[in-house]
């Protein structure tokens, strides 16, 4: 399926400190991108982009970009819903470098043809070559992959490493917005949470009641979580993201959320 990102919140990074001002306003190592060669055909090769997570002081999570290198400039591209916010979170730390943010159109695609892709698949900057996927048939493979929305299963609450955005931190790079926080919580071990997938018993697509908010029960712990986004998925039938609370969230644990059984798996869902 194709994802089209053309709608999305697009900023150009231009100026002689784009590299060291984004490496130091996110956790993902820009300075090791590399640019954008012309013979790259529209697509841009795993060297040349990433996502990360931009943090506030206390380590907690302000918005998760994706970001293109490109010759003269850094794309950074990011859920429409949360453009603006980014926007203004990176001039208000651009002080004194020669950085500038410029807000632009982009025609960008993604082919999401497993829930791995979602990971995995590079930004295509050409032309789509037929239509997208419905809303709805991207939403499910948004949560088959575990790929966390920000708003619904990431926000200003969380840290990015109790959910898989923590494959976006680089703990040798160097310092960055947040480091403290994270570094530590790294060196210490687990988290007390951590975003996990559930595999939940409803046998048909019309009996599927999960959703959003709904509380993750164990026989031990009455509260042990909380469900962020939900689908009912070709594959794997009604399938949800949650927090879960430590004591519960090991791959195999048998819950229970809305009066159905469910059992906790690690993402994406294989």
């Amino acid at each position: 399926m194709i994802l089209d990102q053309s709608e999305w919140g697009h900023l150009r990074v231009t100026g002689q400190d784009r590299v060291r001002f984004m490496q130091g306003m996110c956790t993902a190592d820009i300075a090791a991108l590399k640019p954008i060669p012309p013979t790259a055909d529209g697509a841009a090769p795993a060297e040349s982009w990433t996502r990360a997570s931009i943090l506030n002081p206390k380590g907690r999570v302000l918005s998760v970009i994706e970001l293109a290198c490109w010759p003269e400039h850094i794309l950074i591209t990011c859920d429409p819903t949360i453009a603006n916010k980014t926007l203004e979170i990176l001039r208000k730390y651009a002080i004194m470098d020669d950085v500038n943010f410029e807000p632009v159109e982009q025609t960008v695609y993604r082919v999401w043809d497993s829930p791995q892709a979602v990971w995995e698949a590079a930004p295509i900057f050409a032309p789509l070559p037929a239509a997208a996927a419905a809303a709805s048939d991207i939403e499910c493979r948004r949560v088959e992959a575990g790929m966390p929305k920000y708003g619904a299963d990431v926000d200003e609450t969380c840290f990015p490493f109790e959910s898989p955005l923590s494959r976006y931190i680089d703990y040798e790079k160097g310092c960055y917005l947040g480091q403290e926080p994270v570094s530590r919580v790294h060196h210490r071990g687990n988290p007390s949470r951590a975003l996990r997938g559930l595999r939940v018993a409803i046998p048909r697509e019309t009996d599927h009641d999960i959703a959003p908010g709904q509380v993750v029960a164990h026989p031990e712990r009455a509260q042990a979580g909380t469900i962020t986004s939900a689908a009912y998925s070709p594959t794997w039938g009604a399938i949800a993201l949650a927090y879960l609370h430590r004591t519960v969230f090991a791959a195999g644990t048998e819950v229970e959320v809305a009066g159905h059984k469910a059992t906790v798996v690690e993402l994406p869902f294989t």
